[in-house]
C-alpha cells in the first residue's frame, strides 16, 4: 500500500513536497460481491480519466496475430474489411508499423511510418478503416528503444544505464531515462505528432521489459533512487498532456500483460491488458481474479487462435467469446484462416455483445462462486481436434484447492 520503498529514495530540497500515493480504504458488511460493487462504482465514476468515463468499449479488432512484424498496408486494408464484416467498430494496427521494424531487434524508438509497408503513409489506410465506419487505433512502445536504432546510435545516453556496467537487455530492448526532460519532451512530441497528423482515436500503450542497469546519469549520485517515482511520474505526465490536447483519446495501459494494474494507472489510462495469456480457460481464472478488485470495462480481453500459443491449448470458439465477452471484447485472431462456420460464429457472438454489453461493463457483477466461500465451479468442454474431453473440478473447501484434470 503506498510508495514501494524497495530501491527508493527520495531526497527532498528546502521548502519542497513529495505527494505519495492515495491509498483507499473502505468497509463492507456484505461480503465480497459488495466489496466488489462499491470498488467497481468507485473506479467507474471517481477513479476514471473524465473524457470515456460513460463510454461503451468499442469492440476491437487487432492485427497482431494476423500479421506479427509482417505489416503491409493492402493486407491490413483487407483485414480492416473482414473485421468490419463480423462487427467491428475499432481497427488497431499493433507492433511492425514504424521504421527498420521487422522483428523485435531493431527499430524501436524511430517512430516513423515505414514507407516500404505504407508506401502513402497510414493514411490510406485510417481513410479506409474510416470509410468503413470504424475507428482507427495504433500500437507504441514509447518509453522503450532498440540498440538497433537511429534513436538510440544517436542518444545513446538516453537510456538508464551504469559508467561501470554492461547494458542488458530484454526483448531486444532498452529503458528511456525518463527523467530527462529532452527524452520526455521527444516521447511527448512523437506522440502528439502522431495524433495530430493522423485520425487515431486508440493508443495501445505497451511497455515490455523491467528495468536493469537503472541508473539516470543527470541525477546526483545522491539521488539516483529517486527514478522508480520520476518515471512514473513522467508517464503520467505525458498522458496528462496527450488528453488536455487531443480530447476523446481512449488509451489502453499494457505492460507485459497486466504489469500496471493499479487505481493510480487507471486515473489516466482507460483500460488495462489484462495478460499475455489469451487461453480461455486460463482466462476465466485471470479474469474472476481481476473482477474482484476492477470493472469489467477496464479489462480488454481478445478472442484469440488456437491451438493457443502460450500452452498449446485447443479449444471452441464459441467458448473464447464468451469467456472474452466478459469484459471490453476484442478480436484477436488471424480472421483471414477462420472458416466460414467461424466467421458466421463471430458476427452471430459480436452482435450479442453488443445487445448485452451495457450491462457486462457498466453492470453489477454478481458472484457465483464468491471468494473464499465453499463452492465448487465445474467446467466442462469439448476439444476439437484430438477429440478428447477436458474436465476441470476446481474446489474450495476448507481452505484446500484441488484440481482435477481428466
Amino acid at each position: 500500500m503506498g510508495l514501494n520503498d524497495f530501491d527508493f529514495e527520495y531526497r527532498l530540497k528546502a521548502s519542497e513536497e513529495l505527494i505519495l500515493p492515495k491509498a483507499y480504504i473502505g468497509y463492507t458488511d456484505k461480503g465480497y460481491s459488495d466489496m466488489s460493487h462499491r470498488l467497481h462504482r468507485f473506479v467507474r465514476d471517481i477513479i476514471l480519466p473524465v473524457d470515456l468515463r460513460n463510454s461503451l468499449r468499442p469492440v476491437l479488432f487487432n492485427s497482431w496475430e494476423a500479421t506479427l512484424f509482417n505489416v503491409k498496408c493492402d493486407e491490413q486494408i483487407e483485414l480492416a474489411r473482414k473485421a468490419k464484416d463480423i462487427g467491428c467498430e475499432l481497427f488497431v494496427v499493433d507492433d511492425g508499423w514504424f521504421g527498420e521494424r521487422n522483428s523485435d531487434s531493431a527499430g524501436l524508438g524511430d517512430w516513423k511510418v515505414n514507407r516500404d509497408k505504407f508506401p502513402n503513409g497510414l493514411e490510406e489506410l485510417i481513410h479506409e478503416v474510416n470509410r468503413l465506419g470504424m475507428d482507427f487505433g495504433l500500437w507504441i512502445e514509447p518509453e522503450m528503444v532498440n540498440p538497433d536504432s537511429e534513436l538510440y546510435r544517436q542518444h545513446p545516453d538516453w537510456v538508464y544505464r551504469f559508467n561501470n556496467r554492461e547494458l542488458t537487455t530484454s526483448r531486444n530492448q532498452l529503458v528511456l531515462n525518463l527523467s530527462l526532460n529532452e527524452v520526455k519532451e521527444y516521447i511527448f512530441n512523437v506522440l502528439d505528432g502522431l495524433l495530430t497528423n493522423y485520425n487515431i482515436k486508440y493508443i495501445k500503450w505497451d511497455m515490455n521489459r523491467p528495468f536493469s542497469e537503472a541508473g539516470a546519469l543527470n541525477l546526483d549520485i545522491k539521488e539516483q533512487k529517486m527514478i522508480w517515482l520520476l518515471h512514473s511520474k513522467a508517464v503520467f505526465d505525458l498522458i496528462e498532456r496527450l488528453r488536455g490536447k487531443h480530447k476523446g483519446i481512449e488509451i489502453e495501459a499494457c505492460a507485459s500483460g497486466g504489469g500496471r494494474m493499479d487505481f493510480g494507472v487507471l486515473n489516466y489510462f482507460d483500460e488495462f491488458w489484462t495478460s499475455d495469456n489469451t487461453d480461455a480457460l486460463d482466462r476465466l481464472f485471470i479474469q474472476e481474479s481481476v473482477s474482484y478488485v476492477y470493472p469489467a470495462n477496464t479489462m480488454r480481453c481478445w478472442v484469440t487462435d488456437c491451438p493457443n500459443f502460450i500452452n498449446g491449448r485447443t479449444i471452441p470458439l464459441e467458448f473464447r467469446f464468451h469467456v472474452a465477452m466478459m469484459g471490453s471484447l476484442g478480436i484477436g485472431g488471424n480472421i483471414n484462416k477462420w472458416t466460414k462456420e467461424e466467421i458466421e460464429l463471430a458476427k452471430e457472438k459480436i452482435k450479442q455483445y453488443k445487445e448485452i454489453r451495457h450491462i457486462v461493463q457498466k453492470g453489477d457483477l454478481l458472484e457465483l462462486n464468491p471468494f473464499l466461500k465453499m463452492k465448487s465451479m465445474l467446467f466442462s468442454m469439448f476439444i476439437k481436434g484430438n477429440q478428447s474431453f477436458l474436465y476441470l473440478s476446481y474446489m474450495k473447501n476448507s481452505g484446500e484447492n484441488n484440481i482435477k484434470l481428466n
